[in-house]
């Protein structure tokens, strides 16, 4: 299980993603990252609970299409990552961005 190894939660969770769509989602306090392929709701929720402090209230994740791109006479596939769309409860909130 994932609660017992740590540095594995702690690796789910690339970055997060900053869009115009996903900034309009931080009004409804949900939140958008990056996560590994192999990772599931539960440990996506685990990890973010833990790293963040937070209450999760519910997790939508996608996996993006290939998409093939060409460059010159070369032809090749971006590449693509697992999106996970974090809602947390209306009491928390996430700091992307820290005054100094």
């Amino acid at each position: 299980m994932l609660k017992n190894n740590t540095s594995r939660w702690i690796d789910l969770l690339n970055k997060p993603i900053l869009t115009d769509k996903t900034t309009r989602l931080l009004e409804e306090n949900q939140y958008c990252f990056t996560v590994k392929k192999e990772a599931n709701k539960n440990d996506i929720k685990y990890a973010i609970e833990q790293m963040f402090n937070v209450k999760v209230i519910k997790i939508n994740t996608l996996r993006q299409p290939i998409k093939t791109r060409t460059v010159g006479k070369f032809t090749g596939h971006k590449t693509l990552y697992k999106k996970a769309i974090v809602k947390l409860s209306s009491s928390d909130k996430i700091i992307l961005f820290p005054e100094n």
